[in-house]
């Protein structure tokens, strides 16, 4: 019997990869009737980047990406707070890609056809409910405008990859509600400019209330003299605020947030320039959830951001995706396709992902940036006056250790799904 996947986005697809590597036959069962390359930019740390590699996918996805080279953490007016270097620049021994997301979906699309066959994804078929037995589930689906019943699947276990508007998981938690918005507004973009810097650096400048963030996330783009510049600007607004909270694709509105960032123009980058220079923005509430005691019984679990889906601090969102389609997949290797395996994993996974929920909700690394605001809002002549080097780099490596990829641990561990 299959594992039976219900999404077709970075989680779903990778353990699909993942179980056909170990010889576990699954499917994936999708909403959307085409799957497209949509998106924005996102990261995938060096831990994340081992698991794909072990995959035979990271010559592919080094085609598109960028190999982020340096983590700049600046003032709201530009100054530096802190640098280091990532990836392989910092000894590790896989590389930190910054990627457009629909790109990464699409390599990992084109490699379950690939691999598991043209009928492994079953598009346009919306999750709509489950039932489980001694021996296996069986999981309905409905097509999601209609209504109109679509084929059922039926295997030995079910995992949701669906997201953070999880139906599975509104299943397993019918009275959780909505995600938890924290009074943080992202607007986000793609822009193609000139390269700053070395072309593969990732910037994080402001603070707590008022945040940029951006990195360049075409190869292709770099080896041209041009950068596709993916941009975060973010606005943090009061706890009784009113805003526009459950609409999760709007187009965002300049002139909401451009006039807060009008004189961020730091000379090595002119941050008003790019977010004009966008093709399209949107917009996007700061969400989270409450950490589970429980992902599933028995034959039933979640994955990603169904399972623990987070603020996007630290670049982690994927990367911990990722990590869950390993554990999974060992656990499922050691103990059958059975609910000990789902018990296992999440058994390991399920703690490991609460803290950095937990974390990132107090800011995570970012944290030195609040530091340096609330300690010098007008600026300083030396960060050392500000912060000292001991913060900075506990800090740095504080959140390494505890998303799992500190370099040590990680280029010494053995894989997480052994070969063979």
């Amino acid at each position: 019997m299959a594992v039976v996947i219900v999404g077709a986005g970075i989680g779903g697809l990778t353990l699909a990869l993942s179980l056909h590597q170990v010889g576990i036959a699954a499917r994936l069962y999708e909403s959307v009737d085409k799957l497209e390359p949509l998106g924005v930019g996102i990261n995938l740390l060096p831990h994340a980047v081992r698991e794909l590699t072990e995959l035979g996918l990271a010559d592919e996805i080094a085609e598109t990406a960028i190999p982020t080279s340096t983590l700049s953490y600046v003032s709201k007016r530009g100054q530096s707070i802190w640098s280091e270097p990532r990836g392989q620049a910092a000894g590790y021994n896989w590389p930190q890609f910054s990627i457009h997301r629909g790109e990464l979906q699409m390599i990992l699309y084109r490699a379950v056809l690939d691999r598991l066959g043209p009928d492994a994804v079953r598009t346009g078929h919306h999750f709509s409910s489950f039932e489980q037995t001694a021996t296996g589930i069986r999981a309905e689906f409905i097509d999601r405008r209609s209504g109109a019943p679509r084929e059922a699947a039926e295997g030995a276990v079910l995992v949701g990859c669906d997201g953070i508007h999880s139906t599975l998981r509104a299943q397993l938690v019918p009275n959780e509600g909505p995600p938890k918005w924290n009074g943080a507004i992202l607007w986000r973009g793609v822009t193609e400019s000139t390269p700053y810097l070395d072309g593969r650096t990732m910037i994080m400048a402001g603070h707590e209330r008022q945040k940029f963030v951006c990195y360049p996330i075409s190869r292709r783009a770099l080896d041209e003299g041009r950068a596709l510049v993916n941009w975060i600007a973010e606005l943090r607004y009061d706890p009784d605020h009113e805003w526009r909270r459950e609409d999760w694709n709007r187009a965002g509105r300049l002139d909401e947030f451009l006039p807060h960032f009008e004189n961020w123009q730091f000379g090595w980058l002119d941050v008003p320039g790019l977010i004009r220079g966008a093709r399209a923005c949107f917009e996007y509430p700061m969400v989270d959830r409450d950490p589970l005691p429980s992902w599933g019984s028995g034959r039933v679990t979640l994955l990603g951001d169904a399972a623990h889906p987070m603020y996007p601090i630290g670049s982690n969102g994927a990367s911990q995706a990722i990590l869950d389609v390993r554990v999974l997949t060992r656990e499922i290797r050691v103990h059958g396709l059975g609910p000990a395996a789902l018990a296992a994993y999440a058994a390991e996974r399920n703690p490991a992902t609460a803290r950095i929920v937990l974390a990132n909700r107090a800011n995570g690394p970012e944290q030195v940036m609040q530091l340096v605001e609330e300690r010098a809002p007008q600026g300083y002549a030396r960060i050392e006056d500000v912060l000292s080097l001991t913060e900075l780099e506990n800090a740095a490596a504080g959140y390494k250790r505890l998303a799992g990829f500190d370099r040590e641990t990680l280029n010494s561990r053995p894989p997480i799904v052994a070969a063979g």
